[in-house]
């Protein structure tokens, strides 16, 4: 059977989930799903599928050899133009839509949009919401755009490049939101090839982002905004500890799926 070939030649490149990466390509050649091709027998077109398993066992991310991801109820575009979205984001996206549940008309700026999962997510799922993406790449904004698009979503979430340096454009914003790069460049080299080799290295290392954002937020908040902000697993005490040292209310931690703390909000009252 073929997926198990693919899984062995994945296994043989250190895949770390092989058996699991060869039914999705699988799937994704034939044009099903997963559990649809687990289920059941489907005849396979060989030439589309080894290019794709060439790729995976190179250590290209998965989201990228298949070009698309699920992302909360969204299916996005996905390609090396920005990260690929993960879990722990769509916890980021959760309790964005916690603060916003009682505002009707929301404002939202996603800072550091990427391919437009946390724009898009709270778009999608709070019909009232527009949100304004910004990103210092021409790249992941060309990418949020056609996720945009594919999604139907173009006409609330509008994308912008902008660079955090200069402060953040606009406002009062309702909620300010950001996965800032926090990867130090001391720790790059510690980590998966997927991530190290593949993804934008720009969207991924940087340092004091966080806080630059966090300072930043004051001025683009409105009274009783929220600031929501994901950050290194080890990172969340410290980042709260920021937050209320500048004057944010009600700080909180959040964790993730892997109940890690990944996830730091602070309210502004001025």
């Amino acid at each position: 059977m073929i997926v198990d070939r693919a899984a062995a030649v994945l296994a043989e490149h250190g895949v770390p989930t092989p058996r699991v990466d060869a039914e999705w390509i699988v799937a994704h050649a034939v044009g099903v799903g997963r559990s649809e091709l687990v289920a059941g027998s489907r005849e396979v077109d060989e030439a589309v599928v080894w290019p794709l398993v060439e790729r995976r066992a190179a250590r290209e991310p998965l989201a990228y050899v298949l070009g698309e991801w699920g992302f909360r109820r969204l299916t996005l575009t996905t390609d090396s133009r920005a990260l690929v979205p993960r879990p722990e984001t769509e916890i980021v996206v959760e309790r964005c839509l916690v603060h916003l549940a009682g505002v009707e008309s929301p404002e939202v700026l996603d800072v550091g949009v990427g391919s437009g999962a946390i724009a898009l997510a709270i778009a999608d799922e709070h019909p009232g919401a527009r949100v304004t993406g910004i990103d210092v790449s021409a790249d992941a904004l060309a990418l949020a755009a056609e996720n945009a698009e594919r999604t139907g979503l173009a006409e609330r979430v509008t994308l912008a490049e902008h660079d955090v340096i200069a402060g953040l454009p606009g406002g009062p914003y309702d909620l300010v939101v950001s996965n800032p790069p926090y990867v130090l460049p001391e720790e790059i080299e510690a980590l998966d090839p997927e991530v190290r080799e593949w993804e934008p290295r720009q969207a991924l290392v940087g340092r004091g982002l966080t806080e630059t954002i966090a300072r930043a937020a004051p001025e683009a908040l409105r009274t009783g905004g929220w600031l929501v902000l994901e950050v290194a697993e080890d990172g969340a005490a410290a980042a709260a500890d920021m937050l209320t040292a500048l004057g944010f209310r009600s700080v909180s931690r959040s964790r993730d799926l892997a109940e890690r703390e990944r996830v730091v909000e602070g309210q502004w009252e001025s």
